[in-house]
């Protein structure tokens, strides 16, 4: 996802420096093709929130907070709970950003980073349920990006996961089939921890993590999602160009390897 505004003439001269540089290795900032930016994570950032993390990869900057309420499940699946993922660009966050209504690119990067969650069976949305068919647990969460530097469907799904890993909601009990509230509060049934690496194809290399300059210059995308066996559990595939099979296969490979990595942050900032 890139919020730069295409400017053909600059694009044409800064992708043939950056594959100048790829024959060799390198990258315009510095790292190797398999490389991500440093990663922060922090939890508990908002205080009147369920949960809540704060992301920076590289100078991406994104902000998760959860809100867990009541409502009715949906008929076709009378006993599970809800998960509503929603993403909002800021207008502070890019030059390019502007108010009103989500973007193309806020939708999305929320079904992006929701097909993640859900795909993995993060959530036991079974355990959400209250009351069969009446009354279950709904998990809304919010993705705010406060600063664009490019991967921002890595950094958001960091920030959810992270998030929803230290949220907590409050217990209910039935009587006389009705909800009561018990006035405890207990950790939101989370078990797997679902990361996601993107990689951008530009000419003929593959570069992990893409910054928003390598973004402007990609000729397509790919996001791939894991969980904690190494297992695949979904994928995103971007712009108008292709993936041979072959760099979708090393794609895999590399996601889990550095999914392994990142896993260890967010669960200790989890902790």
């Amino acid at each position: 996802m890139s919020l730069m505004k295409k400017n053909y003439v600059i694009e044409t001269v800064r992708k043939g420096q950056m594959i100048s540089l790829l024959t060799q290795g390198k990258r315009i900032d510095g790292r190797s093709l398999d490389q991500i930016r440093p990663l922060s994570v922090k939890t508990g950032i908002i205080l009147k929130a369920n949960g809540s993390a704060l992301v920076n990869l590289g100078d991406s900057q994104v902000l998760a907070g959860v809100k867990i309420a009541t409502g009715v499940p949906f008929p076709d699946t009378p006993n599970d709970g809800l998960i509503v993922v929603n993403a909002e660009l800021l207008p502070l966050s890019s030059p390019y950003a502007e108010a009103g209504p989500p973007s193309m690119e806020a939708v999305e990067l929320a079904r992006v980073v929701d097909r993640g969650v859900r795909e993995s069976q993060m959530v036991d949305t079974k355990a959400l349920c209250i009351t069969p068919a009446k009354l279950v647990y709904t998990v809304f969460v919010d993705v705010n990006i406060m600063n664009v530097d490019g991967n921002l469907f890595d950094a958001a799904s960091y920030a959810v996961v992270a998030a929803l890993k230290t949220s907590s909601m409050p217990k209910f009990k039935v009587e006389n089939d009705k909800p009561v509230a018990t006035g405890e509060r207990v950790p939101l049934p989370v078990s797997k921890t679902p990361v996601s690496v993107t990689v951008a194809r530009i000419g003929d290399f593959i570069v992990t993590d893409p910054n928003a300059e390598e973004e402007a210059a990609m000729d397509a995308r790919l996001t791939i999602t894991t969980e904690d066996e190494g297992n695949v559990c979904a994928g995103q595939k971007g712009e108008a160009s292709f993936f041979t099979p072959e760099q979708v296969l090393k794609t895999v490979d590399n996601s889990i390897r550095i999914g392994k990595e990142i896993r260890k942050v967010i669960q200790e900032a989890a902790k």
